[in-house]
């Protein structure tokens, strides 16, 4: 049984200030993946071939091992650009979570009254990091992102946590 003055967030949720998925730069597509090791394979196998009819047999060996090591750091790649980041912000919490590329996640939950945005800043290049620091806690943010990225990205979620910090806003209804 509920009364008028009730407040049921079921029906009512908190509007959201801010929100944001960061995920890693891949610049290089799977179908590019596949294309650049065809040209690497067929280079390396036509410059092996070469070398091995000149009877230097083992430079065909390191050919092979080069295009292997090439395919194995773009899978390394591959592999880690499935981590992501997720802020959010509501009037009453700001929530970060942190899925690693082998899928764990770990989240943190701050209370946006007490949260203050740090950053380490370069003179040369810019924000290198940026920081949520609440109580005493300390959780590095944005590391996907370039330092004008980061720059831009900083000043929106400064703007979301002077907003929660102002409260909320009622309009009345004329």
């Amino acid at each position: 049984m509920t009364t008028g003055n009730d407040f049921d967030a079921a029906l009512d949720p908190e509007p959201e200030l801010f929100s944001a998925l960061l995920v890693p730069h891949r610049s290089l597509s799977r179908k590019g993946f596949a294309v650049l090791m065809a040209v690497i394979s067929v280079v390396s196998f036509a410059a092996g071939m070469v070398f091995l009819l000149k009877g230097a047999w083992p430079v065909l060996i390191f050919f092979v091992l080069d295009a292997l090591a090439i395919y194995w750091a773009f899978r390394v790649n591959f592999r880690d650009a499935k981590a992501s980041e997720r802020i959010s912000m509501t009037l009453s919490e700001l929530r970060v979570r942190r899925i690693n590329h082998r899928g764990d996640a770990m989240e943190w939950v701050f209370n946006p009254l007490w949260v203050r945005l740090d950053k380490k800043v370069h003179e040369e290049f810019g924000i290198e990091k940026l920081f949520l620091v609440s109580r005493g806690r300390s959780v590095s943010i944005a590391q996907f992102l370039g330092p004008d990225e980061k720059s831009s990205f900083a000043a929106a979620l400064s703007n979301a946590l002077q907003a929660a910090k102002r409260g909320p806003t009622y309009h009345l209804a004329s």
